[in-house]
C-alpha cells in the first residue's frame, strides 16, 4: 500500500499552479502532498454516491452546488485542496478556475493510502478554515464519522453512523441521506 507523499518545503498556491497537470496535489499549511496512487473502485462508488445522493436531494437549498475532485478549493495561499465531495451555498466564492473559501460541507471518503492525513491535517483545516459541517466516509469499515462546527467555531466529537443508519446534515436543516444507499 502507498502512502501519500509529503514534501517538506513551504508551498503556496502560486507554486501549485505552476506545478504538471498529470500530477495530483494538495497542500496542507505549505507542505505538499502528493495524491497517488488513484482512489480504489470501493471508494470511487461511494464518492459516486454520496455525490449522486446530495446533487438529486430535493431539500437541498437553491443556490447550493455540489462539486466533486478535482476541484481546488482555495482555503489560504498556503491551503489548496481537492475534496472528493463539497457543496457551496456562497456563489461569490465559485470562480471559474477553483472555489475561493470555505464550503459549507465537505465529504472524504477514506483510502488507504489518504485516510491519516484526512481524518488528522485535513479534518484540522476544515475546522480552522470554517467548514460547517466535515463528512468522513469509510467505504471498507463501511461507516460514517460527521462533524459539525459548534458555536465557537470547532468540531467537537464525531457522530458515528453504522451503513444502516440515516445521516443527518445539520448544515441544511436536517437534510438526510440514508447510508445503505451510499453502502449498497
Amino acid at each position: 500500500m502507498a502512502v501519500a507523499q509529503k514534501k517538506d518545503s513551504k508551498y503556496t498556491y502560486q507554486d501549485y499552479l505552476a506545478w504538471p497537470d498529470e500530477e495530483r496535489w494538495e497542500i496542507i499549511d505549505g507542505q505538499a502532498y502528493n495524491m497517488t496512487p488513484a482512489p480504489s473502485t470501493a471508494h470511487q462508488r461511494a464518492a459516486n454516491r454520496i455525490n449522486i445522493l446530495l446533487a438529486t436531494h430535493t431539500s437541498l437549498p437553491k443556490g447550493c452546488q455540489v462539486f466533486i475532485a478535482p476541484t481546488d478549493v482555495v482555503l489560504s495561499e498556503s491551503d489548496v485542496v481537492q475534496p472528493d465531495v463539497f457543496i457551496v451555498c456562497d456563489q461569490g466564492k465559485i470562480t471559474e478556475g477553483n472555489i475561493q473559501g470555505a464550503p459549507d460541507l465537505v465529504v472524504e471518503v477514506l483510502s488507504p493510502a489518504t485516510a491519516l492525513k484526512d481524518k488528522r491535517e485535513k479534518k484540522a483545516l476544515y475546522e480552522r478554515g470554517g467548514v460547517r459541517e466535515f463528512i468522513v466516509i469509510d467505504p471498507i469499515e463501511r461507516y460514517v464519522e460527521r462533524y459539525a462546527l459548534d458555536a465557537h467555531g470547532r468540531y467537537g466529537h464525531p457522530d458515528l453512523l453504522g451503513s444502516q443508519e440515516v445521516l443527518t446534515l445539520k448544515v441544511f436543516g436536517g437534510l438526510e441521506i440514508p447510508l445503505h444507499d451510499v453502502f449498497e
